[in-house]
């Protein structure tokens, strides 16, 4: 019998983010105090990890490693400029347009646009081996009184393989801080 969340299936590494991600933000939830001055906005640049979540098709795209993160708040609209560098056998620069949303003043969560842009085609990154459109989906929690931002997000890259049309999806989380 297979093991629900067996990480060497793509299908288990992906039940156990969906439960990772929700516990994440029951214990969001849980914590949540109630609102204090310091708001949820600032730019800032992180470090942390990146997980690729899908098989290319040639069984090579789930690399990991890791993740350099910058965002660009802009304070006067809901809109933000991010990069990603993810790092590992290949490395991919991700930059995206976000619209966010926030959910209390420690919290945002946005949705980005953009691209995924490889430094070679012939091997892997967690999002694929081809200049993609990527789709960013994540948050973006402030801790309060600090400078230091916890940050979590998924990329999801349409057709990033050169030999096949096939979408690679990564997830990315780390610690900034706000500048």
């Amino acid at each position: 019998m297979l093991n629900w969340l067996d990480w060497k299936s793509p299908w288990g590494r992906l039940r156990a983010l969906a439960l990772s991600g929700a516990a994440l933000g029951v214990g969001l939830w849980a914590t949540a105090t109630p609102a204090s001055a310091q708001a949820a906005y600032g730019s800032y640049i992180g470090i942390g990890g990146s997980f690729g979540v899908t098989d290319g098709p040639a069984g090579d795209g789930t690399s990991g490693g890791g993740v350099i993160a910058f965002r660009y708040k802009f304070l006067e609209v809901p809109i933000s400029i991010r990069a990603q560098a993810l790092i590992g056998e290949t490395t991919a620069l991700v930059p995206t347009v976000s619209y966010d949303v926030p959910l209390n003043w420690q919290t945002d969560a946005y949705i980005g646009l953009g691209a995924a842009l490889q430094d070679s085609e012939e091997s892997t990154s967690p999002v694929g081996n081809q200049t993609s459109f990527v789709l960013q989906p994540g948050i973006d929690h402030s801790f309060p009184y600090s400078n230091v931002v916890l940050f979590g997000n998924a990329i999801i890259a349409f057709d990033a393989y050169k030999d096949s049309s096939n979408t690679a999806a990564s997830i990315q989380g780390g610690v900034g801080v706000r500048f």
